[in-house]
């Protein structure tokens, strides 16, 4: 209770300390785009002079995010540049050729406004300051949008996707939207990578959530991807991110709604694998807005082979076991929100919202087994075997938001209190060489993660080009697990099986943090962006049957440094930040798994930590009509976390993995994307993923002896896609993706390939569409051909999808709306921390998968 007490004198403190004048740095949000007005894959003319300013409401004077800006010749009249003003109101034209010009600024609900008689001269940097635009509410009837929306752009600390011209993801989930993002890897179970690793942090619209810490591949599952915006990918983050996530954070932005009256969508798909159904209305008025949605997706006719064959040596005597699987998944997500926002003034608004999210997945599967002991065969083995994985979660958020006169200035306080309750539970039938039921195993896994979270930020600029930001955050968090196995006779009642263990993991995890960050300009359009932050951890561990768990409480410094210049029309960026990785909840759960008799799982509760250093050298251009981006990266990570997997001493055949922090990891490489604007309605992208990496660490051995364990490869991926837009509202797209083998500390896991294609047709009337997706529809089936051995143990196991789909999507809206000005809201706790494991799950109290982080 100590520990508490002092994490919440801390945090509030600090809200105290900076109640004076402050707010948040804005988080989250659409990303600015840059594209000539009324066009699409148009170049900005060639110069070196420039035009910034800041879009404000005239009557609360908050800045106006996403105002459109257009740039026009003074003697010929025509459009030469555009941009759209970013979440701060601020927009900048770059390399605008000497002339004379005018400029004209305007957003759905504002008056426009032109600013006449610019005149450039060659290398002028000219700032407009604050540019006010007057409200102008009135009823839509069709809005119509010209021009396309980049589809990839640049910030000094990451990566956007703007993911809402994705046409054949609709009716599908956020894993499909993620596929085509660059620098990210998405198998076929939904894990998420970028960069080869799977240390990263995954926000929704900048928040935490347990459903993330459970599993990050069955979140993404839940949420729609006709409801995503864009996806940030952030390489390196600065200091107002928690210190979690060693390779980086994705930040999923669903679509928002700002306008007054009622409003419902209706979102469906059906396919011969998966069905969903989506409704999300809304209804604002004056101060006050409402959301209520709830979405539903199921999963049918998943359908998995396997193979292994894998030889242990274990006191002289070797066993060779050769296994064969057929098994099915049915699966059925849920997710369902209410939210509320109220403009208590001009500069104050509160905001709070409870989401409930809840997963149902059955798995079945056939299991027979064979094994052979010094050449020798013995009988074979049946085991049918029924796996549950339950959850339900409900996340509360209530936040305050203060914004003041001067642009950017703003100050915040978020809670968000979280709580899931997780279920991992099988039976099984063993079954002997005849077929006939011999014995029943049921093992019973209840799982309980909760935390709570208090911060509060503040950031001012400083003259006309600098930014401070700080602020503080403590989190409370507290895991439980009670595993137990029971066994019975073919028709008798179940019992404690007293070879298997049974017992309770109760886990506190407090973090208390700090930063301070500080952005700088300069004339000549230089930006550097450094911070520096803090977190210390206090950990208490502790099992039902051994007692307290020796965990001490660490504290780490956690530097950041971004730095970004245009040359001659080539942007560099620079980048330098020190991570910090969590264990897992998988990882810590000492639930002995054996669903699966011959390959166990086994969580570690004693693990710590893993610090990593990451630096990046980031180059992109446009070239004509084709934007290139080149990243080249390093890596370097000790104390790693790695999976172990050695012979088990007691089950003759059996192979246990577990997770110490044995490794010393190194990865070096660089990641190409580009994008080809082939006309004004289609577009074509390629991208790859190269890095060599390589893994070292020490594992015990055979009777106690240590062996060191060294590993190293390349790991090669990549993809292409195209979308095309054509007349009377129709459009396609296609994308195509290969992951190569990716090597583990004890051999090399197998790659796998992903395409699919998609129609849409939009109605006359804009208000819904139909569309046809299919995928993998000329493979029959995928195989994930994996290879692990050491000198104890050799595996090699095939792992058999039939993941070949067609689905048939709609989407209609209902309401009619007006539009008004947009108001900044309460910015929400955003919990970045915690290493997720190939399965998808996380640690204890863990974020969601996606983006931007605070302490």
């Amino acid at each position: 209770m100590k520990k508490i007490y002092f994490l919440l004198a801390i945090t509030l403190l600090a809200s105290a300390l900076l109640t004076p004048a402050m707010a948040q740095f804005p988080m989250g949000g659409a990303a600015p785009t840059k594209a000539l007005p009324g066009t699409a894959g148009d170049q900005t003319p060639k110069g070196s002079s420039k035009i910034t300013g800041f879009v404000v409401d005239s009557s609360v004077t908050k800045a106006v995010e996403f105002a459109n800006i257009a740039l026009y010749n003074k003697s010929t009249g025509k459009a030469v540049d555009g941009t759209v003003a970013d979440e701060k109101g601020k927009f900048v034209l770059n390399k605008i050729v000497e002339g004379e010009y005018r400029l004209l600024i305007s957003f759905l609900g504002f008056k426009n406004k032109t600013i006449e008689n610019i005149t450039l001269t060659k290398g002028q940097e000219l700032e407009l300051g604050v540019i006010k635009l007057g409200t102008n509410v009135q009823t839509l009837s069709e809005v119509v949008v010209t021009g396309q929306a980049a589809l990839i752009e640049e910030k000094v600390d990451r990566l956007v996707y703007n993911a809402d011209k994705d046409i054949s993801a609709k009716g599908g989930d956020a894993a499909d939207v993620l596929r085509k993002v660059p620098l990210l890897t998405v198998d076929l179970d939904g894990n998420v990578s970028l960069r080869g690793s799977q240390n990263i942090r995954v926000l929704i619209n900048n928040k935490p959530s347990t459903i993330i810490a459970s599993s990050v591949s069955d979140a993404l599952k839940q949420i729609p991807a006709d409801q995503i915006k864009t996806v940030e990918v952030i390489t390196s983050p600065s200091a107002k991110y928690d210190a979690e996530g060693s390779a980086g954070i994705i930040n999923i932005i669903t679509k928002k709604n700002s306008l007054q009256g009622m409003n419902l969508n209706i979102d469906g798909g059906v396919g011969n694998r998966g069905s969903s159904l989506a409704l999300n209305g809304s209804y604002r008025k004056g101060k006050a807005g409402f959301t209520l949605g709830g979405f539903g997706r199921a999963n049918y006719n998943v359908i998995t082979k396997t193979s292994l064959e894998q030889t242990g040596i274990v006191n002289g005597i070797t066993t060779l076991t050769r296994q064969t699987g057929d098994g099915s998944s049915n699966m059925l997500f849920g997710q369902y929100n209410l939210g509320f926002d109220y403009d208590l003034a001009k500069n104050q608004s509160i905001t709070a919202g409870v989401r409930y999210g809840v997963r149902n997945m059955v798995n079945q599967q056939d299991l027979v087994t064979r094994l052979f002991t010094n050449g020798v065969g013995g009988l074979a083995s049946s085991r049918n075997v029924d796996a549950k994985n339950l959850s339900g979660t409900v996340d509360i958020n209530v936040d305050y938001l203060h914004t003041y006169k001067k642009p950017q200035q703003e100050w915040s306080i978020s809670t968000l209190y979280s709580r899931n309750g997780l279920t991992n539970d099988f039976d099984a039938n063993l079954l002997n060489g005849e077929g006939s039921l011999t014995s029943r195993q049921r093992n019973l896994n209840a799982n309980v993660n909760q935390e709570f979270t208090l911060q509060t930020d503040y950031q001012t600029p400083i003259k006309k080009n600098q930014l401070l930001e700080f602020g503080a955050k403590g989190i409370f968090r507290e895991v439980t697990s009670d595993y137990r196995y029971l066994l019975a006779g073919p028709t008798g009642e179940f019992t404690k099986e007293i070879n298997q263990p049974s017992g309770e993991l109760i886990y506190h995890q407090n973090i208390a943090a700090g930063y301070t960050s500080y952005t700088y300009t300069t004339k000549k359009r230089y930006t550097f962006k450094g911070g520096l932050r803090y977190e210390h951890t206090f950990i208490d561990a502790s099992t039902r049957e051994g007692g307290p768990i020796g965990i001490g409480d660490y504290g780490v410094l956690v530097p950041s440094v971004n730095a970004s210049k245009t040359i001659k029309g080539t942007t560099l960026k620079l980048g330098y930040n020190r991570r910090i990785q969590r264990p897992g909840l998988q990882q810590l759960n000492p639930n002995f798994n054996a669903a699966n008799p011959q390959n166990i799982t086994i969580g570690n509760p004693s693990l710590r930590p893993e610090l990593t250093n990451n630096f990046e050298l980031g180059l992109s251009k446009t070239i004509k009509k084709v934007f290139v981006n080149a990243t080249f990266f390093g890596r370097v990570t000790n104390n790693a976390i790695s999976q172990v997997r050695r012979p088990s001493d007691t089950l003759a055949g059996a192979i246990v993995t577990t997770f110490e922090n044995i490794g010393r990891q190194h990865a070096y490489g660089t990641n190409i994307f580009a994008n080809i604007a082939v006309t004004s309605k289609i577009n074509v992208g390629i991208f790859s993923n190269v890095f060599y990496t390589t893994l070292s660490g020490q594992a015990m051995g055979e009777n106690g002896v240590s062996q060191n364990l060294t590993n190293d490869g390349f790991n090669v991926s990549g993809g292409l896609f195209s979308q095309a837009q054509f007349k009377n509202g129709w459009g396609a797209q296609a994308f195509g993706f290969l992951q190569g083998s990716q090597v583990q500390l004890q051999g090399m896991q197998g790659g796998f390939g992903f395409y699919t294609v998609g129609i849409k047709k939009e109605f006359k009337n804009k208000k819904g569409s139909i569309g046809l997706a299919g995928e993998n529809f000329l493979s029959r089936r995928f195989n994930i051909h994996t290879e692990l051995n050491s000198a104890q143990f050799n595996q090699v196991s095939d792992v058999y999808l039939y993941n070949r789909g067609v689905r048939m999507t709609f989407t209609y809206k209902i309401g009619k709306m007006t539009m008004e000005a947009p108001k900044k809201k309460a910015r929400s706790v955003n919990n970045d921390d915690v290493k997720t494991e190939g399965n998808g799950q996380a640690a204890p109290g863990a974020a969601p998968a996606g983006g931007a982080s605070r302490p």
